[in-house]
Order: structure tokens, then sequence, then C-alpha cells
């Protein structure tokens, strides 16, 4: 064939092929009109502007056609959807800059209580380091969501109500820890009540059986529960889907598998529960093993986890080697 050209990416070919001519053509470039066929150059031969074809030729072959990737009317970010990087390269490859988005919520978290301390302070009687706010702000940087950090609200009604009410006016969502079980100062949901409304408290599940739900004028209201185990449990199944669909996302359920338990478990019918294991695959079956005592204080129970196992609430004991449903973290937490 007659070498009569080239066509290099962004620079076509303009001329016309008549028969037993051909173009140099690079990756990426516009094909001629006139062509129908690339051969890559391992299997030319080249002798001036003579190329020599070695092999078979198949019609049409290294040839991207126009909508190989999409066609006209598809759809490529519904809406819902939450965009990833590939979403984006995606758009902009289909020469879209601008699209309409939902605005991401904003969200406040406190934690409560006078025997709290930050991490790095100094201990006195009674008192504890908070985990439960440092815990929920690092799962809150998996969301599209925009985070303001309160700190920890005293035992005291008016310092609670002033910080709810100022917390309100510039927040979507509150996200509150402990203050909300039916201890004597336990203010958190009194003070709602009083300066909004509590739609739902307690649930049948464990960990995580005090839990609030309610709104102060229009911003929502969410108080986990104070013990460390239930704040996160409660806000991986309950409180992170609320906050995607905030944010304009269609939050799927929770990715779940089945797997074999490598030791019993002992459980009482009456509360849906949730433990925390981690999944041992073995002879082409998954294996799920309990991670020590499930007491809710204990953050222990995370350590080297990577799912929840979870219990119905009419289950009674569970035998060593029975199916169970968990729920991994990946895709949940982090």
């Amino acid at each position: 064939m007659t070498l009569v050209g080239q066509s290099l990416a962004g620079h076509p070919f303009s001329g016309g092929l008549g028969p037993e001519q051909c173009i140099r053509i690079t990756t990426g470039a516009e094909v001629p009109s006139s062509a129908d066929t690339v051969v890559m150059q391992e299997d030319c031969e080249r002798h001036g502007d003579q190329i020599l074809v070695h092999g078979s030729i198949q019609r049409g072959q290294y040839i991207r056609s126009r909508a190989h990737d999409i066609q006209r009317d598809e759809l490529i970010a519904p809406r819902g959807k939450r965009l990833n990087p590939f979403d984006v390269g995606w758009l902009a490859a289909c020469g879209i800059n601008r699209l309409s988005v939902t605005r991401k919520p904003r969200i406040a978290v406190f934690s409560t209580g006078d025997e709290l301390v930050e991490p790095g302070g100094t201990l006195v009687g009674g008192q504890i380091f908070d985990a439960n706010r440092f815990a929920l702000l690092t799962l809150l940087e998996q969301l599209p969501v925009h985070i303001s950090d309160l700190g920890i609200l005293p035992d005291d009604l008016d310092a609670i109500r002033s910080a709810l009410k100022k917390a309100a006016h510039e927040n979507d969502l509150l996200l509150t820890s402990g203050g909300v079980s039916v201890g004597d100062a336990d203010y958190v949901r009194e003070v709602v009540e009083e300066i909004g409304t509590i739609e739902l408290w307690k649930l049948n599940l464990k960990p995580g059986k005090p839990l609030a739900f309610g709104n102060i004028d229009h911003t929502l209201f969410v108080g986990l529960p104070g013990n460390p185990v239930s704040t996160i449990v409660t806000y991986l199944l309950i409180a992170r889907p609320l906050m995607l669909r905030l944010a304009g996302v269609n939050p799927e359920p929770p990715q779940s598998h089945m797997a074999r338990l490598s030791t019993s478990i002992s459980h009482n019918p009456g509360r849906e529960e949730y433990q925390r294991g981690f999944i041992i695959p073995r002879d082409g079956t998954n294996w799920v093993t309990v991670s020590g005592d499930q007491s809710s204080n204990r953050l222990a129970t995370f350590n080297n986890a990577d799912c929840l196992i979870r219990i119905p609430k009419n289950t009674g004991d569970l035998n060593q080697g029975e199916e169970v449903e968990i729920l991994p973290f990946s895709g949940m937490a982090f």
C-alpha cells in the first residue's frame, strides 16, 4: 500500500484514501471516513512510502466507533447517586463541566457529660477521655457533609439549651452522644423536648436502646447512646443512612453475607443484636469469630473486627457452625 499522509491525535488527516492507499495514524487520532481498518505498526514493513502488511486483517479492527462509550440519551448520573472519581471523569469525558448537585448538609457533633475530658488532658476522679466524638468525627469524614466539632456539653440545663439553640440555627442536623437515657443528669433529651420535638425514643436494639430522634425548628436531632460501642453501632445502622439521605444520596442497604460461626453465641430473644466479629475464609467458606466480650463499653471489640454479626430478635442461643448474617465494615464504616 502507498502511504499518503498521517492522522495525529488532535490533527486529523484532511484528504481521502483511494485503492491501495493508507495513512499513518497514532493512538487517539480520528479515522478518516474513507478508511475502515487499522493495522498495528508491528505488523507492517515500511520502505519509503510503500507499506507491506503482514498477516490477516479484519475489517474494523482497532477502531473505536462513535457511541462506543455512551450513546445518545443514555443516563450518566441519575438523581440520588453519590458521584465518585470515576463518575467525575466520565462526566468530563462527555464535556460536562457543570451540573446540579445537593448542597452538603451541615452536621454539628457534640459529646455530653461532666465526666468527659479531651484526649491528652488530665483525668481526675470519676473522669474518662471522650472517645465517642472522635470516632463520630472520623466516621463523618467518609460522607459528603460539612462537619462542625462543637466539643463537650456539660451536664447543665442552661448550657445545653443555649448550645443546642445556637447549633440548630446554623446546622441541618445535630448529632450528640450521651444524655438521652434515663439518668438524673441525662438532660439532652429533656432540652430537645422543651425547645423542639422528640419523635422517637428507644430502639429494640442491642447495643443502642436509648436513641432519640427529633427536631429543633427545621434542624434534625439525633441523640446517640453514650456507651462507645452503642454510639458507633447506632451511627452505622441509623444515623449514617439518614445523613446520606440529607446529602441527596439514595443510601443502599448495608452489604450482607452469610458466614458460619466458629464459636457459639449466647442470646436471649427479645432484642435484635449486633456483635462485632472478624471473618476467616477457610476451605471456600467464610467463618466468623466474635471479637471477645461484647459489653457496650468495650471499644476493644472493634480491634481487628471487620464486620457486625446480626442476631435477629427472635433468635435464641447460636451454636458453632450455624449460619449467621454478617455486615462487613468495608463500605459501611470506611
